[in-house]
């Protein structure tokens, strides 16, 4: 079955978020170093969100680099850094109408880089298609602790009282304020877990598992999930009959 023609493009999700997990053993597996795995990912996610815009996808974020992967080794770092910058071809973009926006603590990122993806970010934010968002030295409890802090001063500003704080307070001081919750995480290279990413967004997201490693993951793949996605029912703490 070609899952692409059994999608219904009316109910697409709106916001698929993506854990890109693999990179490192698909390399292995080929006897070669974790970073050509990286570069064969960074290929993938070209494909993905050609085909992500094409099915009608409003936002993509894709988990690229976590607060905890400054802990990796000091030359898989620098090599990740360095392929961002290669990565980042703002040609596709233009091309599918994609804007392009990032979240994170990037105040931790190479100058270079940060400048690079401010200029890509500025570029593309006449397109009027889908968003595509890189999630880069990012993780939930830091987002987390940023937006209680973010609250916290303006309770002691006088700008918020402590009775007005509520889940929407909340979500609008977080770095995803302006795109909605997810309504499908897919995670590929075989873990089962959320890895720190999206917590609080993904609380009544639709989560899809594989065993698939990222570079591996194509158009079809990516086609399953969303059928997959399909053919769920969504109650958010209703029942059948009340939807």
């Amino acid at each position: 079955m070609l899952y692409r023609e059994q999608i219904d493009k009316s109910r697409v999700p709106a916001h698929v978020a993506i854990i890109m997990d693999g990179n490192g053993r698909w390399a292995k597996q080929r006897g070669q170093i974790r970073s050509f795995g990286h570069q064969a990912g960074a290929e993938t996610v070209h494909i993905i969100a050609e085909e992500a815009a094409c099915l009608g996808v409003k936002y993509l974020t894709l988990y690229t680099f976590s607060t905890e992967n400054w802990n990796r080794p000091v030359d898989e770092v620098a090599a990740l850094m360095s392929l961002l910058m290669d990565s980042i071809e703002e040609e596709i973009f233009m091309k599918n109408n994609i804007s392009f926006r990032i979240i994170g603590d990037t105040q931790k990122l190479p100058a270079e880089v940060l400048e690079r993806l401010n200029q890509c970010i500025e570029r593309t934010s006449i397109n009027t298609g889908m968003c595509l968002i890189l999630a880069l030295s990012y993780s939930s409890k830091w987002e987390l602790t940023e937006a209680v802090k973010q609250i916290a001063t303006k309770v002691q500003d006088g700008k918020l009282a402590i009775e007005n704080i509520d889940d929407k307070v909340i979500s609008a001081n977080l770095s995803t304020h302006f795109m909605p919750d997810p309504d499908l995480l897919i995670r590929t290279g075989g873990e089962i877990r959320l890895s720190n990413y999206l917590l609080w967004q993904c609380a009544y997201s639709e989560l899809y598992f594989c065993d698939t490693f990222w570079p591996d993951f194509r158009e079809e793949e990516f086609c399953k999930a969303i059928y997959d996605y399909q053919q769920r029912e969504r109650r958010f703490g209703k029942t059948s009959e009340q939807i």
